[in-house]
């Protein structure tokens, strides 16, 4: 009977998902509002296929964890370490800003204190699931909105460690029996368990994992990656902390780690799956009743709510350095109820500051909002977007549709991109330049530029942006795993093009030679060589044994990276090869110097003798 009760949900819940998800993305409004489309035709009050939602909602939470972890093994803790501001900057200015105009506007009608503060801290939560999920639907995880969508996020999952701890200290005075001590002492093992994850990634993971993987079982590694995730969950869950934070934790440390791109591969398929369900959940858990029982009230806290965060966040986004046109998706991520909020309600409820009729009207109130996201997304594309780019669709006209014929593509064109594309054009070649930024285009293409807007990993992109024809293609895209990917696209579909790409660090370097790139150039060698040139001028070196000097060094460092590049997962053999490498490097400048006294009766380019 239990079996043919699991078979019989998972026929409903997959059924459900196939159906309502590709009729929502042939309608235009997205995988997301088809999850939350099929759990409502099932749940409670569609046809009543699931009538206990609230067991798939805690189990499929757990697609949020792992969404969490993937975006973590996407963020080195360096550049975690330069998201830090925006994180605790504008993260803050968000949650606190919010949740400060929400509940003076909450007294302001006469509601309770304490009501109004747990009401507003949970509003003032956004949904990381949807937030992330649609970053990650539309491709744009990497752009300047992104990136702040990521760090609100990331100080919301980190402010719920104060968050639960204030509402014990809430309960007392309307019955409960919180102390201080009881709020003290959580917060102490909440910091505890961070420091935890935090040591143990850093000196058992790796080890753990190559030991693991010496077995040579992918099963057994596939199952060592969910154990990971599902272990530091349980561990961040055990202290009221949030899981999907643990996990983020997890997979920040395992960033830089030989072992990122097999994790990825290994849980993508089981992140997509949950998550879908957790849509899924979420949209059955939608209690009509309530809404049919006070409609005019809840209607009015959602659009009341929505509208005080959006203040919020239009104001942010005029200050942050985030473009004109991707506000809208930045405000409408933000602006909505998070899951968050239903931890924060339910624990309210059981500690008797709120009654359970209230914390059941604030949850579909954070639900409904949930629900409109996707709906309001679809809005802004089709109108708010294109009344900011002036009344037109902000890439009409930028996407690639004729065949070209450049001898050179550029596949991605920030920073590093344009110095390239420059350089070319000065010198009569001009190529065509893939991108997704579509205000940068509309500019670049002022000045004669081909430059189009499209996704450089897509093969039919390529195929019309002329790789078949063209002799050599430019991979300078900012996010490493895109840069790979369209690195293998290339490889394997256009092999007479000769692919010379970016390398944002070292792993990235290995990454692209592994997939038989060899003209790779990472994008801060040659800056920091120039560096090294001026300082050793400044200290009295002749300027051409400075440029010798960096030259010589810029050989030897190239040559031993490619020299590594087969042995970089046997550590023992890199340390001995890299110390064997810098006596080489030492031994030869040596010599050189020795040259150089001897020669001292001589003048350099600047007549001035090297000390």
């Amino acid at each position: 009977m239990e079996h043919g009760a699991w078979l019989t949900g998972s026929l409903i819940y997959l059924a459900a998902a196939v159906i309502a998800v590709p009729v929502a993305r042939f309608l235009g409004l997205g995988s997301i509002i088809g999850y939350l489309g099929a759990g409502i035709l099932i749940g409670p009050w569609g046809l009543k296929l699931v009538t206990r939602p609230e067991d798939m909602l805690q189990f499929a939470e757990f697609g949020v964890v792992l969404m969490l972890f993937l975006v973590g093994l996407e963020l080195e803790p360096q550049r975690l370490w330069a998201l830090r501001k925006p994180i605790f900057g504008w993260g803050t200015v968000q949650l606190f800003g919010s949740a400060l105009l929400l509940a003076l506007g909450a007294l302001a009608c006469g509601i309770d204190w304490r009501l109004a503060v747990v009401a507003a801290l949970g509003l003032a939560m956004s949904s990381t699931a949807i937030g992330l999920g649609v970053l990650a639907e539309r491709n744009v995880m990497a752009t300047t909105s992104g990136e702040a969508i990521l760090s609100v996020s990331l100080l919301q999952d980190i402010a719920a460690i104060p968050i639960l701890a204030l509402l014990p200290f809430l309960a007392v005075g309307v019955g409960g029996e919180a102390g201080a001590g009881g709020g003290w002492l959580g917060a102490a093992k909440a910091i505890g368990t961070i420091a935890i994850v935090i040591l143990g990634g850093r000196l058992l993971l790796r080890p753990a994992l190559r030991w693991i993987a010496k077995s040579e079982t992918p099963e057994i590694f596939t199952a060592a990656s969910l154990l990971l995730v599902v272990a530091t969950a349980a561990l961040m869950n055990a202290v009221g902390l949030s899981m999907a934070l643990g996990a983020f934790l997890a997979g920040v440390l395992l960033a830089e780690s030989e072992y990122r791109r097999e994790l990825e591969t290994d849980i993508e398929p089981f992140k997509g799956l949950l998550l879908g369900l957790f849509f899924i959940a979420v949209g059955m858990s939608i209690d009509f009743a309530v809404v049919l029982a006070q409609p005019v009230s809840i209607a009015a806290v959602v659009v009341a709510f929505l509208l005080v965060k959006a203040a919020v966040l239009w104001a942010m986004a005029r200050l942050m350095p985030i473009p004109q046109l991707e506000r809208p998706v930045f405000i409408i991520l933000l602006a909505q109820g998070g899951e968050f909020g239903f931890v924060v309600f339910q624990t309210a409820a059981q500690a008797g500051v709120i009654s359970a009729p209230v914390s059941s009207f604030l949850l579909a109130a954070v639900t409904i909002s949930m629900l409109l996201t996707p709906l309001m997304l679809v809005a802004a594309d089709r109108w708010w977007i294109p009344f900011l780019a002036g009344g037109r669709k902000p890439t009409a006209g930028l996407e690639l549709k004729e065949p070209q014929h450049a001898p050179v593509i550029i596949a991605g064109f920030g920073r590093y991109g344009q110095i390239v594309g420059r350089m070319l054009f000065a010198n009569g070649v001009t190529p065509t330049v893939l991108d997704h930024d579509a205000e940068a285009i509309e500019a670049l293409r002022k000045f004669g530029w081909r430059v189009y807007y499209g996704d450089a990993t897509r093969l039919d992109l390529m195929r019309t942006a002329g790789a078949d024809q063209a002799r050599v293609i430019v991979v300078a895209i900012d996010d490493v795993e895109q840069s790979v990917d369209c690195a293998k696209m290339i490889r394997a579909n256009f092999p007479n093009a000769s692919v010379v790409a970016r390398a944002r660090n070292v792993q990235h370097y290995y990454e692209l030679h592994e997939l038989g790139v060899t003209l790779i150039e990472r994008e801060t060698l040659d800056s920091a060589l120039m560096s090294a040139r001026s300082a050793l001028e400044l200290l009295g070196w002749q300027p051409h044994q400075a440029r010798n000097l960096s030259l010589r060094f810029r050989r030897h460092n190239v040559a031993q990276l490619a020299a590594l590049a087969p042995h970089r997962q046997d550590e023992a053999r890199l340390i001995a090869a890299a110390k064997q490498g810098r006596q080489q490097l030492e031994e030869l400048f040596a010599i050189e110097r020795q040259q150089a006294a001897e020669r001292q009766s001589r003048a350099g380019w600047s007549g001035t003798a090297e000390p």
